[in-house]
């Protein structure tokens, strides 16, 4: 089962040096979905997708729009179609943490600051603290059970959970 974790963070920079793609290919971590949320200090919410889901989509759909355009003589309009149409469906296609509810998260930041917001599985929980304990932040979310929830907090070093 996925779990997700809001981890907030003082500022952007803090955020985004956490290494959890890195952590993802040692195998630490699966990841499905990984977002850095930066509330600006003009008041405006703005999402970071840490993994883009149209990544696959447009150069796929190149070849294939190639190879149907190769069977009907227009290979370079084939493919633009192809990778056009790749591109729209990655987009159509929000898998992951729910747009609006990083953006209602978002809001309640400070101004300047910034969350980190992971989906996913860990293989290996323990390794996974270690590394990311090291940025400190404040566990603001997460879909572990009461228990579960404050050993995290605990090591992040925070105390127990506000309200």
């Amino acid at each position: 089962m996925s779990t997700l974790v809001a981890i907030a963070y003082p500022e952007m920079a803090t955020a985004e040096k956490v290494e959890l793609i890195e952590a993802s290919k040692e195998h630490l971590v699966r990841l499905e979905d990984a977002v850095v949320i930066e509330h600006r200090h003009d008041g405006k919410i703005k999402l970071h997708q840490a993994m883009g889901t149209a990544g696959g989509g447009p150069p796929a759909a190149a070849l294939w729009g190639g190879v149907i355009g190769v069977l009907f003589l227009a290979p370079l309009f084939g493919m633009a179609v192809g990778a056009a149409s790749g591109a729209m469906a990655g987009k159509m296609t929000d898998v992951g943490v729910n747009d609006d509810f990083m953006k209602n998260l978002g809001a309640r930041l400070q101004s300047g600051g910034a969350a980190l917001i992971v989906l996913g599985t860990a293989d290996a929980r323990d390794k996974l603290i270690e590394r990311v304990k090291t940025y400190g932040g404040d566990v603001i979310q997460t879909s572990f059970d009461t228990d579960e929830e404050e050993r995290q907090r605990a090591a992040l070093g925070e105390g127990a959970a506000v309200g």
